[in-house]
């Protein structure tokens, strides 16, 4: 009888073992999950950076000179300089 216990009793361990290993809270689904969620995440970042650059990079060029003002006035505000006759073409 008591021959019987011992392999019983380890059964039951090794199936609650793979039985966390499946679906526990630190179980093989769920980690490729995070992975994929992490994945996800670096490529958002990847994508603020590049935009904080662009915008650095803008505000450099708004402290620095002003060929970027103009240019922003310009493009945004329809500046023109005196002297100088706007003409805007249309496509049909």
């Amino acid at each position: 009888m008591a021959s019987r216990i011992v392999p019983a009793v380890l059964l039951a361990l090794l199936a609650a073992l793979h039985a966390q290993l499946w679906l526990g809270r630190g179980s093989l689904p769920r980690v490729h999950e995070m992975q994929r969620q992490i994945k996800e995440q670096k490529a958002a970042n990847a994508q603020a950076s590049l935009a904080n650059e662009r915008l650095a990079s803008e505000v450099h060029d708004l402290k620095e000179g002003l060929d970027m003002v103009e240019e922003k006035a310009r493009s945004e505000l329809g500046m023109v300089k005196q002297g100088e006759i706007f003409v805007q073409f249309t496509q049909k």
